[in-house]
């Protein structure tokens, strides 16, 4: 055992994941873009980030939008809405009437309190890692329910463990809980994992997501400690720094059984987390679309958030977490209880310091136990455990009910794929209605103008400005013959990544549009990206302002195909896209038809989970929401109609699609294309 001193904890590996995974957002710093030696640019170079700007300004006015009602009868039907809007979005599940089930595999003697190493029931058959922190006496006592941020080792880290001891030395019983796909939940137990970035948005396809799946296990959390007869029911908290201070406000504005709340290093305002580098864990689906952080914490019985001033991510500064705290202030005097909010700062790095501990000590002391003035109260000196003592399962040894997230997308998967290959027949119309609403295309982007730049390298620079204030790159050559046949290519890397298309193309005398779409190329955001980060912090803050990649990407692409009709008298319109350009080349003539032939370059046949190992092969713009509720790449393709060529064909993990796997693949498109009465013919090669 180690000695705790009061030393200040900080969170290195939520800064090396959570903060990496999304860039970091820089307002004054320029778009750079290094020139291709093949294809000429068509925006001018050193300028503010086009994508970035637009999606802040949207945040800001949505920000405005979100005004609290004043009265409360105003209030309490507002509320209820709320929560049920919240539940719906982020695909919570409740069930108190679960059983518990909860199993011991270890106890550990300390001073003045004992440390039980848990597993209990989450979902039907679906169990959760835990550690109980019990107090020595007869209580009850109050419980409080310790939530961990992104730790390699989730509750066995240090700063949710100190947590924990300290409350149990001052007579409160603690439960740690591993968040979901995180400490002994990942996918190979004693493998520790980052449980966000395309693990957890995998979640989105199968109509679910990381943040819901977690309220999910937090409520059960509270379930759990309310079972225990040595727990006052009526007296819960919850605490948690970082994703679990995230968690934290989630779950105690959910579940009215939580008289006290304190989250460190995690509030600040829902405007502030667009083009900010937050986990997908902290991304409610649509969520400034309906709501802002200052409706959450008014949900809450009483809340202290904790925040630091030298915190690297802006979206948690002091600053946003104020604004999100004085606009829920007057809720709170609305329901007379001008004293349940409060917070505090500190002059710290991120992290669930001693600081905090105290002051969430003197805040729950005054709200759980009605003693004291709600100051901070200074901590006894208690002993931390190796984290292996603390492990539920002995390493490699865990109980197959600790599923992960990957294996919870294939069960839900599988289900889904095996109600959608029973289908008998489709309403071709309504499923048309029904992929715009999956892909949240909830507007019609307009040409507004076309900016014209002359002719380099026989490319003709275009640049086209939409009505919601875009400006689309284009380069475009004519074809040698008077057919009017234009392709369009696109690779989400940029028109850069696009040369071997192009040359295959050119050398066929064929007109080609090369283009950069929202997020690719000229339009990508000033960061340096790595596999897993592609498209990270740009997918999270389109999906919580209401929209998607792809979605944004179908619209972008039916203007350039309008524009290739009217201006360019296109006749014939082909498409070449790549992995997930390629699925919106798909998604768009699936909704209008208007591209004529497709090739379509590793895209995938399925969007089923099918390897953990390969996940990064797709950026995180391949993600929909409720994706596999719809249908699946063969229903977009037999929604098509149209010629359309798969190019080595691979699963969402990329692996290639070959072999017996590929006969079954084209039995489903053709099984589809026929329900469909479709008469396109779909070739894999």
């Amino acid at each position: 055992m180690k000695k705790i001193i009061l030393v200040c904890f900080s969170f290195i590996v939520y800064t090396a994941f959570a903060y990496t995974i999304g860039p970091f957002s820089k307002d004054s710093q320029p778009t750079q873009v290094v020139q291709s030696d093949t294809l000429p640019l068509v925006l001018a170079t050193n300028r503010t980030n086009l994508v970035e700007t637009q999606l802040k300004n949207e945040a800001f006015i949505k920000f405005a939008s979100h005004s609290l009602p004043d009265n409360l009868k105003d209030w309490n039907v507002y509320k209820t809405n709320l929560r049920k809007e919240i539940i719906r979005k982020a695909g919570v599940y409740i069930n108190h009437q679960l059983p518990i089930n909860s199993k011991e595999t270890k106890s550990i003697k300390m001073s003045g309190y004992t440390v039980k190493n848990i597993y209990f029931q989450t979902r039907p058959g679906i169990y959760a890692t835990a550690n109980l922190y019990i107090p020595e006496g007869q209580g009850p006592f109050p419980g409080v329910i310790v939530m961990c941020g992104h730790s390699a080792n989730g509750r066995l880290y240090d700063a949710y463990q100190s947590v924990a001891h300290t409350l149990a030395l001052n007579g409160y019983v603690a439960l740690g809980i591993d968040p979901w796909g995180a400490g002994e939940r990942t996918t190979v137990h004693g493998n520790f994992e980052y449980h966000g970035a395309n693990l957890g948005a995998s979640l989105m396809n199968i109509g679910e997501s990381l943040m819901g799946v977690q309220i999910s296990d937090n409520i059960r959390g509270v379930d759990l400690l309310c079972s225990l007869p040595y727990v006052d029911s009526n007296k819960i908290g919850a605490t948690g720094a970082s994703g679990g201070g995230n968690q934290t406000m989630w779950v105690a504005a959910m579940d009215e059984r939580i008289k006290a709340a304190v989250p460190v290093v995690s509030v600040g305002t829902f405007e502030s987390y667009i083009m900010n580098s937050n986990c997908v864990c902290e991304m409610l689906i649509d969520g400034l679309t309906f709501t802002e952080e200052a409706a959450v914490l008014a949900l809450t019985t009483a809340i202290m958030p904790c925040n630091h001033n030298q915190d690297s991510n802006s979206a948690f500064f002091p600053v946003e977490m104020i604004r999100s705290v004085n606009n829920a202030r007057p809720i709170f005097k609305l329901t007379g209880r001008e004293n349940d909010i409060t917070y505090r700062t500190y002059d710290l790095p991120h992290g669930y310091h001693p600081e905090d501990r105290k002051a969430m000590l003197g805040w729950f002391d005054m709200k759980l136990k009605n003693k004291g003035s709600g100051e901070a109260k200074e901590e006894k000196t208690f002993d931390l455990v190796p984290a292996e003592n603390l492990m539920t399962f002995q390493n490699m040894k865990r109980d197959e009910k600790v599923i992960s997230t990957a294996e919870y997308c294939k069960i839900k998967g599988d289900q889904l794929r095996t109600s959608y290959l029973q289908t008998k027949t489709i309403d071709i119309i309504q499923k048309r209605k029904d992929l715009i609403d999956i892909l949240r295309i909830n507007d019609k982007e307009e040409l507004k103008k076309v900016h014209t730049y002359g002719i380099t390298d026989g490319w003709e620079k275009i640049a086209l400005e939409t009505s919601d204030q875009k400006l689309i790159p284009v380069l475009i050559t004519r074809p040698k013959s008077a057919n009017a046949e234009y392709v369009i290519v696109l690779n989400p890397k940029g028109k850069n990544e696009t040369s071997h298309q192009v040359a295959a193309l050119k050398s066929e005398g064929k007109g080609i549009a090369v283009v950069d779409l929202t997020g690719m190329g000229e339009l990508s955001l000033n960061k340096i990206h790595n596999q897993t980060a592609y498209f990270h912090t740009l997918a999270r803050s389109e999906i919580w302002l209401g929209k998607t990649i792809l979605g944004e990407w179908v619209k972008e692409l039916n203007l350039l195909v309008k524009f290739l009709k009217k201006d360019f008298q296109a006749g014939h319109i082909a498409f070449d896209g790549v992995r997930e350009a390629g699925v919106a080349g798909l998604f768009l003539s699936a909704m209008a038809g208007n591209i004529d032939t497709l090739v379509l370059r590793d895209v995938p046949l399925s969007y089923l989970f099918d390897n953990r190992d390969s996940i990064d092969f797709f950026s995180m713009a391949i993600h929909l929401p409720g994706f596999l509720n719809w249908g699946d790449v063969s229903l977009a393709t037999a929604l098509s109609g149209k010629n359309i060529t798969f190019i080595n064909p691979v699963t969402m993990s990329g692996r290639k699609i070959e072999g017996s796997d590929l006969e079954k693949y084209k039995n489903e498109f053709e099984k589809f294309c026929r329900m469909c009465n479709q008469t396109n013919k779909v070739h894999f090669k």
